[in-house]
């Protein structure tokens, strides 16, 4: 690992950066294609839920500068727990609607506090885009072109998770995004709810922190508003001072290919190596307080984006903080989030390997709610080759920490369900897990099924089902579920745009 020694940098604040504005244009949405190919899968499977809140589980802490919990990025909230207080879909009559977009995928969609749609949608061919939509018809209300330059040598375009997929959503609605060209862009909501848009209104340039042509997967707030970001390549992490623009860095020497968590007293980030917490030291610079190597195969497995760990960290009540492994079979790894270790403690609760050796792989965060650890299986999963009827291999599992921090186990594994590449999620409110899933055709092998999937948090077990469409376009791509503030609706990206649920009645 090196250490960089930086002079201040200062947020740029040219007329022309400042007054970058989106005019307001509003389309009505055109549901995406594919939806009339036939499929003999039924509509709508198994039955609907009755809710089962589950109870006891403490409240996520809000970062004080991010928009609240559930509203402001991909996983949710700044510990990226991906779980929702509120309710998501039960499976009444549920309708299903979709928007193209492009052919943009919406990796994270956000909602305002007008309850609208802020999403951050990708094409490999144009680049990434911030999009407002309407949440009851997926109109697009506003849009503004984000920087666009071709991912880095030796990253495929689809594999590219860098200056588009992650972002987050300020306490004041603003977007606040890496971008492909090395910047963290600040943008606004402009026009008010008769006549929307958007407006860049600062911007920090951080090219001379990175190595090379290194770029930026993810940028967040700590508990104080100071900007982290990291850089994928070379695993740089840096630190802004959001009112001076004073930048410090360091170089993992790693690869970062995820976003990271943040919490009270540090920011939790994954290399394609190891684990580390974080914290600002002397001189504003970021600082190891400890770090962890995880067991990895040093395989990148299909379904993987770099032979390492898939996962987002994400922080758990009761001092830990968990990640997946490369292991084979992969595992889950918990950690001691403590800066120091009581006598007789160690760093990794517990490695629980889940799905069989051979064919265990995920690409995407961590579910937890309270003591418990959802986790997919995305082995076989490859863009322009999980088609025409090829699935990739089930598997759905929980890990509870036990009481005290005494190991882990396996409570469930759902073996049937296949869920290629979604970001899943969560509600304490109905009690169940809400995935997407391909499903076979016996009658037609080769169609491409995709559904809208809750699972009971408890048991694993398929609760409903409801397909989305069929084809490509329905391909959600890594792409993250987001479930509504309406308590009865959720929303997911596509290949062909943008995707809904809602409940009837």
């Amino acid at each position: 690992m090196s250490r960089i020694t930086i002079r201040s940098c200062r947020a740029a604040s040219a007329a022309g950066a400042l007054l970058l504005l989106a005019a307001p244009t509003s389309v009505a949405a055109s549901p995406i294609p594919g939806a009339d190919v036939p499929t003999t899968r039924p509509a709508f499977s198994g039955a609907p839920a009755v809710a089962r809140p589950i109870g006891g589980i403490p409240v996520t802490p809000q970062n004080p500068f991010m928009a609240p919990n559930g509203k402001s990025n991909v996983h949710n909230d700044a510990w990226m727990t991906d779980a929702y207080r509120t309710g998501g879909p039960l499976g009444r009559s549920p309708a299903v609607l979709s928007a193209v977009l492009d052919s943009r995928v919406c990796i994270t969609v956000t909602f305002d506090r007008r309850g609208r749609l802020v999403a951050s949608c990708i094409s490999v061919a144009t680049g990434p885009r911030l999009y407002m939509l309407d949440p009851r018809t997926l109109d697009t209300r506003a849009s503004l072109p984000l920087p666009f330059k071709p991912p880095a040598r030796g990253i495929p375009p689809a594999l590219n998770t860098a200056g588009g997929a992650y972002f987050y959503l300020d306490r004041r609605d603003r977007a606040v995004l890496a971008t492909t060209d090395q910047r963290i862009w600040v943008v606004r909501e402009t026009g008010g709810a008769a006549h929307p848009g958007f407006q860049k209104v600062r911007e920090y340039s951080v090219a001379r922190y990175l190595k090379g042509d290194e770029r930026l997967p993810s940028t967040l707030p700590d508990w104080r508003g100071r900007l982290w970001f990291v850089g994928r390549q070379s695993g740089t992490v840096g630190v802004i001072d959001p009112a001076s623009g004073r930048t410090r860095a360091m170089r993992l020497n790693e690869e970062i290919e995820n976003s990271f968590a943040t919490s009270r007293e540090g920011v939790y980030i994954a290399s394609d190596k190891r684990m580390y917490r974080m914290e600002v030291g002397r001189g504003g610079r970021p600082r190891i307080v400890w770090r962890s190597r995880y067991e990895n195969s040093g395989v990148k497995k299909p379904g993987q984006i770099d032979a390492g760990t898939g996962t987002t960290p994400t922080v758990m009540a009761g001092g830990y903080v968990a990640i997946t492994d490369n292991a084979d079979p992969m595992g889950v790894v918990v950690y001691r989030r403590a800066a120091k270790l009581r006598r007789g403690e160690r760093r990794v609760v517990c490695q629980v390997p889940v799905f069989r050796k051979g064919a265990s792989a995920t690409e995407n965060s961590l579910i937890t709610v309270g003591r418990s650890l959802i986790v997919e299986n995305n082995y076989g999963y490859v863009l322009g080759e999980t088609a025409n009827g090829k699935l990739t291999e089930p598997g759905i599992a929980r890990v509870d920490v036990r009481p005290g921090g005494r190991g882990c186990r396996l409570v469930w594994t759902n073996r049937t369900e296949r869920a290629p590449s979604v970001v899943p999620k969560a509600s304490l409110q109905t009690g169940l897990v809400y995935t997407f899933t391909k499903d076979p055709d016996r009658a037609l092998p080769t169609a491409d099924v995709w559904s809208w999937t809750a699972l009971d948090f408890r048991t694993g077990r398929l609760v409903w089902k409801r397909v989305a469409g069929t084809g490509g376009g329905y391909n959600n791509h890594y792409a993250g579920i987001a479930l509504g503030p309406d308590g009865r609706s959720a929303y997911l990206g596509g290949i062909g745009g943008l995707m809904g649920i809602r409940d009837g009645g």
